[in-house]
């Protein structure tokens, strides 16, 4: 079974390649310059060592030239070998012989500098190519770097992205299920129990009527008619939160109108303020449930989390952008603690990205505020 590897160790795995391709490059690094110190030594004894050679061959060439007349005249004084003393003829020898054993010498020399020279050369030759391989490693580590840097970034990002939507997608499942199990309560509580009781006050009207009793029924009927009239109400309460009717027939800005009244209706200690800006006019439905539910989410986190007693809810419908801006007066909190547990924020979020617009909240001790722009260049006419 494979382990599952989380966003921590890949941090951890990440940052130690990291560091081993640092360490690498400064090897890299530190075998080059050690090339280079080297290559410039060797080319200060390469320099000095061809002079050496350059005048090691002009001294034999000379030294040469001086043997070819000491052995000319060691040759007369063999053939006349009478006409010279023994003193001359001794000192013709061992000049003869001094100067054989210096060129002998000076050209032996002269071939151990010629195959210094040759290594040296050779040597260079590695060394460039060392130096060149440096460099060229030091540039692709460089690039190896910035992959792990940014890349590997991008890559832990989307991993986190990936993680978080799956989180999104699990939240959504248990909030559908929380959602059926309201409805269901609020069914069987509500509406179900009224038409329950509208059913046994029917079967009293009928008794009622039967007996002649025209007063009794018609107050049956009075209290069959209220009961109907308020589980009206719930089912349209109901349906209302489940998707506002008015959305559909009348627009975004009338159904907002009636929401913030409605909310501020039940929460009396709020002052809830709605301020639209630009024409009033309908957009397509995948606009106008986003943004009511955007407006939504923000309002009743201020109401039921911020502890305000002013909230602005302001809607601007422009040319190219759609703006909404919901601010409190109330204490305030810190995004960055709570968005990845936040369920109402996460799917705000979603909404916003799925219209490409953006999302931003501030937040402090004297109030938040929500800031949702979304570009719009869809033409759009009037309801």
């Amino acid at each position: 079974m494979r382990k599952k590897i989380d966003e921590k160790t890949l941090d951890h795995i990440v940052e130690e390649m990291v560091s081993m391709v640092e360490n690498s490059k400064d090897e890299i690094f530190n075998i080059g310059e050690e090339a280079r110190r080297e290559h410039e030594n060797l080319l200060l004894e390469l320099q000095d060592t061809k002079e050496k050679v350059s005048h090691h061959i002009d001294n034999g060439d000379k030294l040469e030239q001086q043997v070819k007349s000491f052995k000319k005249r060691l040759s007369v004084v063999s053939k006349h070998f009478d006409r010279y003393s023994e003193a001359e003829i001794q000192e013709v020898y061992v000049n003869t012989n001094d100067m054989q054993t210096k060129l002998a010498v000076l050209r032996q020399d002269e071939k151990v500098l010629r195959k210094r020279r040759d290594e040296l050369e050779r040597r260079l030759v590695m060394l460039n190519q060392t130096i060149e391989r440096a460099e060229s490693l030091a540039s692709k580590i460089s690039v190896i770097l910035t992959y792990l840097h940014d890349d590997f970034k991008q890559v832990n990002e989307i991993i986190a992205e990936a993680k978080e939507k799956q989180e999104f997608g699990l939240k959504i499942i248990e909030a559908q299920e929380d959602e059926r199990k309201r409805i269901s309560r609020e069914i069987h509580d509500g509406p179900a129990q009224m038409l329950a009781n509208i059913l046994l006050r029917s079967e009293i009207v009928e008794r009622s009527f039967k007996q002649g009793t025209m007063d009794k029924t018609l107050t049956e009927i009075k209290s069959v008619r209220r009961m109907i009239r308020s589980s009206l109400y719930e089912v349209r309460r109901i349906i209302y939160d489940l998707r506002p009717m008015a959305l559909d027939d009348l627009g975004l800005l009338p159904t907002i109108k009636k929401y913030v009244a409605t909310v501020a209706s039940y929460h009396e200690s709020i002052k809830i303020e709605f301020i639209p800006y630009g024409e009033e006019k309908r957009l397509p439905q995948e606009y106008e449930v986003a943004l009511f539910r955007l407006i939504q989410e923000s309002l009743q986190n201020a109401v039921k989390h911020a502890k305000a007693t002013r909230i602005k809810v302001k809607l601007e419908i422009g040319k190219s952008n759609l703006t909404v801006i919901v601010s409190d007066n109330g204490i305030g909190f810190d995004p960055d603690s709570i968005k990845d547990k936040s369920f109402g924020l996460i799917g705000m979020r979603e909404r916003v990205e799925m219209l490409e617009g953006r999302l931003s909240i501030t937040s402090s001790e004297e109030g938040t505020k929500v800031f949702i722009t979304v570009p719009y260049n869809v033409p759009f006419s009037n309801s």
